[in-house]
């Protein structure tokens, strides 16, 4: 049977999450297609021969699974509503309870393909009290290409991957104390710094962290961020999901104001910690090797880099799946009609998948 994918996104950070899939979907012999509800996304897949460019044509396309990168998914286009989630759980807003809003169920999805024993739980946890879901563990699309793991050769001059989030109150890049510390540092031919910012970061910072390039530091306008992350010795972050992302390889993070103090991190509040942090950080102890290690097998304990061949496989198995045991979705129609305002597409169509 030959079945039709559609790839779903906003931003240009889900093009790293789609590519592995697209890649295993079309080895199969099978279509996909792909389509971004914002004009971020939309410049990224500019150059792409595969792509939608109008929610009509995603309508008439007729996906039989859609996998999305996103919190939500428009009901009235046809398909199996996946989510493949953009992150890790970073941590950023607990909520009541110290829940997080990555386990938030907005009820738009039939099945989660959760990327380890920690994200499950916590989606098995919500479909107890919201039953019109499935979850499977399949490991994350987006870190298949950092497997095999590259046997680690520290680097005459270590180098550091510095990556920070948008989010205005958690932001290193936007901390003047810790851009001066980081310029002098990189002044003293002591370390490398490779530095990437999240998208959603205005110009302005990124042109002022930018403008920090020598031959010890250089900026990456990327979204493609595992090529970096194979470079780098250590990680200097803040709450970025990136973290848990660079963790995989067993090597350490410095985090600046992390919302929670892990063990098997190496978070600072100030500054003047920073050079400090990335001395601890390049000669790491036993200790946090083991909680680095023993964080990994609750996050993501897939190594193959075959997380995209499971996903397949659990969109198709559940696809075809008896789903009468599955409840009916709530009617969301405050969100339903957002998305529809946001897409400027009104219809009374609600596509149900099929049991």
């Amino acid at each position: 049977m030959h079945y039709k994918f559609l790839i779903y996104i906003s931003y240009s950070y889900a093009l790293p999450i789609g590519i592995p899939l697209e890649k295993e979907i079309l080895s199969r012999g099978d279509t996909v297609m792909w389509f971004s509800d914002l004009d971020d996304g939309k410049t990224a897949l500019q150059g792409k021969d595969n792509v939608l460019n109008t929610i009509e044509s995603v309508v008439n396309y007729k996906p039989d699974i859609v996998l999305a990168a996103t919190n939500d998914v428009p009901d009235f286009i046809s398909g199996l509503k996946v989510q493949i989630f953009h992150g890790f759980n970073a941590q950023k807003r607990p909520e009541g309870d110290n829940n997080f809003s990555h386990f938030r169920i907005r009820g738009f999805f039939d099945l989660y393909c959760t990327q380890g024993p920690t994200s499950t739980s916590g989606f098995k946890e919500q479909q107890k009290k919201h039953p019109h879901f499935e979850v499977i563990e399949t490991g994350w699309s987006k870190v298949d290409p950092l497997f095999p793991l590259n046997i680690k050769v520290k680097n005459a001059t270590p180098t550091i991957m510095i990556a920070s989030t948008f989010t205005k109150r958690l932001s290193l890049a936007l901390q003047d104390d810790v851009f001066k510390e980081i310029k002098r540092l990189s002044n003293t031919d002591k370390y490398k710094f490779i530095m990437v910012l999240h998208p959603k970061l205005s110009n302005d910072i990124k042109d002022k962290w930018k403008s920090l390039e020598n031959k010890n530091f250089t900026y990456y306008n990327t979204t493609d961020l595992i090529p970096l992350f194979k470079k780098a010795d250590i990680m200097f972050a803040d709450t970025t999901s990136a973290i848990q992302e660079f963790l995989l390889q067993q090597k350490p993070v410095v985090t600046y104001n992390h919302t929670f103090n892990h063990n098997y991190l190496i978070n600072i509040a100030t500054p003047d910690a920073i050079e400090d942090a990335f001395t601890k950080a390049l000669n790491p102890s036993l200790n946090l090797t083991k909680n680095i290690e023993e964080f990994i097998t609750q996050l993501h304990p897939y190594f193959d880099g075959k997380s995209s061949k499971r996903v397949v496989d659990a969109c198709l198995t559940f696809l075809h799946k008896d789903k009468r045991y599955l409840k009916k979705k709530p009617l969301n129609l405050i969100r339903k009609y957002k998305i529809r305002k946001r897409l400027d597409y009104f219809t009374l169509k609600s596509f149900l998948i099929k049991n």
